[in-house]
C-alpha cells in the first residue's frame, strides 16, 4: 500500500481527553499463558549515554520505515523565570531556551540543574546551568526519561530520577566529576517487589551530602480511584499512595521515614539543620483530584514535617487547596506553592503571598531567589515532529482514535474547539475536513461536550473506505445516565445512519450507552459497547459488555457481559481485542473470536493495559501502566493517567515492548508505513 507521508504544517488538533475504558467483568475461564510482564527483556534503547543527546538514527541505509502516529497530553511549552523571592524582577533563566522545568538550585547557589526536552518532544533529560543563564551543560543525555536532578552540597555528585534500563523510575547518582553513575534504588537489597508499584521520586540531598530523601510508592497496590461499584472503584485511572524513604548515595541503608496508609506523602526536602523532613500529604484519592482541572479547586493536602527518625510529626500548613514543593526557605519560614483556584500561587509562612501560575518553585538556600517553570497548554499541530524511541519509525502528534482506510485517508476525534467531531484527511492533499459536528445533531445535550463529558468519538473505516462508524453521546461517568448510539457516515457525508437505539436519559431506563465500534474486515457487522444506567451498581449482565451487529439485518448479538471496552476487529477478521476489567483494580488487553470463542488474557500486570488497537501487520498496540508513575501523580495538570507508555505486542499475546518512554500520557498510536514493516 502506497502511503503519501508528509509533513502537514498549520493544521492544529487538540491533545482530546482520551476515553478511559469503563465496562465490566463476567469471570470467564481464560487462557493465561501470555508472557509476563515481569519477564520483559530490558530494551537497548534505554541503556545510559552521557556523552551527548542521544537520538536514535535510521537503521536502514534508505532511512526511515515511515511514521507513527500518537497522542500526547502535556503542556505545549515550559520555559523556566528565575526570580527575586518576592516575585520581582523575573526574567527567563535560558540565553536559548526549549522545553525545560523541574528545576533546582545547587546548596551553594553556584549552578541550577533542571530537566529538559531540547533533544526531542518527550524525551526527558538532565542539564545545568549558571544562575545568569551562562555554562549551559547536559548532566545526563539518554532516550530514558531523566529529571529532578539535585546537586549534591560539595558539588561532586548528581541524584535524580531515571527509568534507564528498565523502564521504572528508580534515584541514580552520578558522579559529576568521573562520569560514574549508579542505580542506588533497584540492587539485590534494595529491590521492591515487582508486582507491585515501585516508582522512586523527587530526591533530596541532606545538608551534610550524607543523605537522599526521596518519596516512593514501592510496595503499595494499584487502586483506582471514585465510588464503589460491584467490581471495586469505578475511576479507571490509578491514584497514587507515596511515603518517604532516606537512603545513603552508594545506595545503603534504605529506609523508610514515615508513610500512612490511604495518603500520599511527597516530595521531601531537609530542614536547614538537617534533622527534619517537609512534605506535602493527601488522600490518596485527592492524587486524582489534584491533577484533573474541574476538581484540584476543591482539593486539599497538608503541608507536614517530621523528624529524621520518623517521629514528632507536626502539621505546618493546613487549610483548603492542594499545597505542594514545601522547602524551608529559611529555619523558620517555609515556602510552598498552592495549586489551582483562585489563590493560586506563591505562599510563604511568614505571611509573603504573590498570585502567579507558575510550576515547581526552588528557592535558593539564602533564601533570596526563586527559579520555576511556566507552561501553556498551547495545541500541538498535527504531524508535529515528536522523540522517536524506534530508529525506523518518525514520531509524529496526533489527535486521539486515528484509524487508516484502505485508500489512504486518516479519520480521527477532534478536539480543538472542544466540539469532539470527527474529521479526516488525505494523506496526499493534507486537507482536513470534518465528517460529523454532534453540536449539529439532536443526540446529545450539547452542554456536554463543552464539558468534556461527550461528542462523536473512535472512527472505523469500513474496508473499502465508503464508510465511518463512530460513536455519539455521553462518555465517562455521564455513560451512567446518559445515552450513546452508533452512528455510520458515507465518507463524504451525504448519507448518516443511525445503527443503535438509545436515549438522551438512560437513568430509569433498560436503554443503553452504546459506543465505541469497530467495522469487521468484510464490512458486513460492528462490534461495540454497551452500558446500562444501574451497571456499575449491579453489575446486571444484560447491560453491560460487548455487542455485535449486523450492518444490513440491524440483528444484534451478544459477545461478552463483562466490564469490557474499546474493541477493535484484527485485520484478517479472526479476532477482536479489547480491554476488560478483572479485577477491582486494573484492566487487561484481551482478544476473543467473533463467535465467543478463544476468550484470552494477553497482559498481566497490576496495572492497567488498556486502548488496545490492531497495526496492520496483525500486532497489537496498546497504552500500559505496567511501568508505573514517572513523577509524583498530584504534581501533574490537565490529565487522565499520566503514566501511560505505548506498547506493541504479537496478537497471542508475546515479544511485547514499549515504543514511548515519556514522562507524560501517551496513547493512540497508527503507524504509517512507506511500504511495509
Amino acid at each position: 500500500m502506497r502511503l503519501g507521508i508528509v509533513t502537514v504544517a498549520g493544521l492544529a488538533i487538540a491533545p482530546a481527553l482520551a476515553s478511559c475504558p469503563y465496562a465490566r467483568d463476567a469471570g470467564t475461564e481464560v487462557d493465561r499463558s501470555a508472557t509476563l510482564h515481569a519477564h520483559l527483556p530490558r530494551d537497548a534503547i534505554l541503556s545510559k549515554s552521557t556523552t551527548s543527546a542521544a537520538s536514535p538514527t535510521p537503521s536502514t541505509a534508505g532511512g526511515k520505515k515511515g511514521l507513527l502516529l500518537m497522542n500526547r497530553i502535556a503542556p505545549g511549552a515550559s520555559e523556566l523565570y528565575i526570580a527575586n523571592a518576592d516575585g520581582t524582577n523575573e526574567r527567563p533563566l535560558l540565553k536559548d531556551p526549549g522545553y525545560e522545568y523541574h528545576a533546582e538550585f545547587s546548596p551553594d547557589g553556584e549552578w541550577i540543574s533542571f530537566t529538559s526536552e531540547r533533544d526531542g518532544d518527550g524525551n526527558s533529560d538532565i542539564w545545568r546551568v549558571r544562575p545568569d543563564g551562562s555554562d549551559l551543560q547536559p548532566i545526563v543525555t539518554s532516550p530514558a526519561v531523566e529529571d529532578s536532578v539535585v546537586i549534591s552540597p560539595n558539588g561532586t555528585l548528581a541524584a535524580y530520577g531515571s527509568t534507564a534500563n528498565n523502564y521504572i523510575a528508580n534515584i541514580w547518582v552520578k558522579d559529576l566529576e568521573t562520569g560514574a553513575e549508579w542505580n542506588i534504588t533497584d540492587t539485590p537489597a534494595n529491590r521492591p517487589d515487582e508486582d507491585m508499584m515501585r516508582g522512586h521520586f523527587r530526591p533530596a540531598w541532606s545538608p551534610d551530602g550524607n543523605w537522599l530523601a526521596f518519596s516512593s510508592d514501592r510496595n503499595t497496590r494499584w487502586n483506582g480511584h471514585g465510588n464503589l461499584t460491584y467490581l471495586g472503584l469505578n475511576g479507571w485511572e490509578h491514584t497514587q499512595e507515596l511515603g518517604i524513604y532516606v537512603i545513603r548515595p552508594d545506595g545503603s541503608d534504605l529506609r523508610r521515614v514515615v508513610n500512612r496508609t490511604g495518603h500520599c506523602l511527597g516530595s521531601p526536602k531537609w530542614s536547614p539543620d538537617g534533622k527534619r523532613l517537609i512534605f506535602y500529604e493527601m488522600t490518596r484519592n485527592g492524587t486524582w483530584h489534584a491533577h484533573r482541572p474541574e476538581l484540584v479547586a476543591a482539593a486539599n493536602s497538608t503541608i507536614v514535617s517530621i523528624g529524621i527518625d520518623g517521629n514528632d510529626r507536626r502539621t505546618e500548613v493546613d487549610g483548603r487547596g492542594v499545597k505542594a514543593f514545601p522547602q524551608y526557605v529559611t529555619n523558620s519560614t517555609i515556602g510552598y506553592y498552592l495549586k489551582g483556584g483562585v489563590k493560586e500561587g506563591i505562599y510563604l509562612t511568614n505571611g509573603t503571598y504573590f498570585n502567579t501560575t507558575i510550576r515547581s518553585p526552588s528557592w535558593s538556600s539564602d533564601g533570596k531567589h526563586i527559579v520555576y517553570e511556566k507552561v501553556d497548554w498551547s495545541i500541538r499541530p498535527l504531524f508535529k515532529e515528536l522523540y522517536s524511541w524506534d530508529s525506523d519509525w518518525d514520531y509524529r502528534f496526533t489527535d486521539v482514535f486515528p484509524q487508516l482506510s484502505s485508500d489512504d485517508r486518516v479519520a480521527l476525534t477532534e478536539r480543538q474547539l472542544g466540539n469532539s467531531s470527527i474529521a479526516t484527511f488525505d494523506l496526499e492533499d493534507r486537507e482536513v475536513s470534518l465528517l460529523y459536528k454532534p453540536n449539529d445533531t439532536s443526540l446529545l445535550d450539547t452542554s456536554l461536550i463543552q464539558e468534556g463529558l461527550a461528542g462523536a468519538y473512535s472512527p472505523s473505516w469500513s474496508p473499502d473506505g465508503e464508510w465511518v462508524v463512530f460513536g455519539v453521546g455521553a462518555w465517562f461517568e455521564a455513560r451512567d445516565w446518559r445515552g450513546a448510539w452508533i452512528v455510520r457516515s458515507t465518507a463524504n457525508s451525504s448519507r448518516i445512519d443511525v445503527l443503535t437505539s438509545s436515549n438522551l436519559w438512560i437513568n430509569g431506563t433498560k436503554d443503553l450507552n452504546t459506543g465505541f465500534p469497530s467495522f469487521s474486515h468484510d464490512g458486513k457487522k460492528v462490534v461495540y459497547r454497551v452500558w446500562g444506567a444501574d451497571t456499575a451498581k449491579y453489575g446486571d449482565a444484560t447491560d453491560i459488555g460487548l455487542r455485535i451487529i449486523d450492518v444490513e439485518t440491524r440483528k444484534i448479538t451478544q459477545l461478552t457481559s463483562g466490564w469490557d471496552n474499546l474493541p477493535y476487529f484484527s485485520p484478517d477478521g479472526e479476532l477482536i481485542v479489547f480491554t476488560r476489567k478483572i479485577s477491582s483494580t486494573n484492566y487487561e488487553v484481551c482478544t476473543i473470536r467473533p463467535d465467543g470463542t478463544d476468550l484470552r488474557i494477553l497482559t498481566s500486570s497490576g496495572a492497567n493495559d488498556a486502548h488496545a488497537v490492531w497495526r496492520q501487520d496483525g500486532k497489537i498496540m496498546w497504552s500500559s501502566g505496567m511501568y508505573g508513575f514517572q513523577y509524583e501523580c498530584p504534581l501533574y495538570d490537565e490529565t487522565f493517567q499520566p503514566y501511560g507508555q505505548i506498547m506493541i505486542m504479537d496478537s497471542d499475546g508475546s515479544n511485547k515492548r514499549a515504543l514511548t518512554n515519556s514522562i507524560w500520557e501517551d496513547s493512540m498510536p497508527l503507524f504509517l508505513p512507506k511500504d511495509g514493516f
